[in-house]
């Protein structure tokens, strides 16, 4: 494990919010690890992940907005968000796709930005906030989200796919379009203003993500 830093750029200024970081890394790069790492220390956490499993739940937020945009075959029987069947359309519709995410990526996004203005308004001095964004690179990077750094969670592709499999029951099939939906490695490494390489244990992961910890911290406190 190692911790690398892609650039030495100082935090843009805001006065409204402590230091904002953005977390980015492809499928199975371990980016939700090692923020909860990162959280442990500290670190005030969002992740938009979280924010869209609530949005989908059972009376949801979304469910209406989706249920108008893409019919009612999105929820199973008894009512709930059928993410089985939405993730199989995803794959094979474009343009259920393009919908489901113009839908919903908004929604996630304004959401975010509340609970991170929340958090900002008790935030001690030091704090960072760290936003958790899969898809960081494929829409936009850090201007398009308000961030003022990328943290890239950054594994060999090859470790990716073995990752997913032996977690998540998906097919090989399924995975290999996840990942080329997804931007490159070389994308997301264009993006990053840090690196944190996560190609071994969870030890050595939460070993180099005290070193962020201690960096951002230092940075949060030049901000404020």
């Amino acid at each position: 494990m190692r911790a690398e830093e892609a650039s030495a750029l100082s935090p843009k200024k805001n006065s409204a919010l402590p230091l904002q970081i953005g977390v980015t890394g492809g499928i199975g790069s371990g980016k939700s690890m090692a923020a909860d790492f990162l959280a442990a220390q500290g670190a005030l956490l969002v992740d938009s992940d979280e924010i869209a499993h609530r949005l989908t739940a059972p009376d949801g937020e979304a469910i209406p907005a989706l249920v108008e945009a893409l019919g009612a075959d999105i929820l199973t029987r008894d009512g709930r968000f059928n993410r089985a069947f939405v993730r199989q359309r995803a794959f094979a519709d474009e343009g259920f796709r393009q919908t489901l995410e113009a839908v919903l990526h908004p929604m996630i996004h304004h959401a975010a930005r509340r609970e991170l203005e929340s958090l900002a308004e008790s935030a001690p001095p030091g704090a960072y906030l760290l936003y958790v964004i899969p898809l960081l690179a494929e829409k936009g990077g850090a201007a398009a989200f308000g961030v003022n750094r990328v943290l890239l969670v950054d594994c060999p592709e090859a470790l990716q796919y073995a990752r997913v499999a032996r977690r998540s029951g998906l097919s090989e099939e399924e995975i290999s379009a996840i990942m080329a939906r997804q931007a490159s490695r070389a994308e997301r490494l264009a993006i990053a203003d840090d690196v944190l390489v996560n190609d071994r244990t969870p030890e050595e992961l939460l070993s180099a993500a005290r070193i962020f910890h201690e960096k951002y911290r230092a940075l949060a406190k030049q901000m404020r």
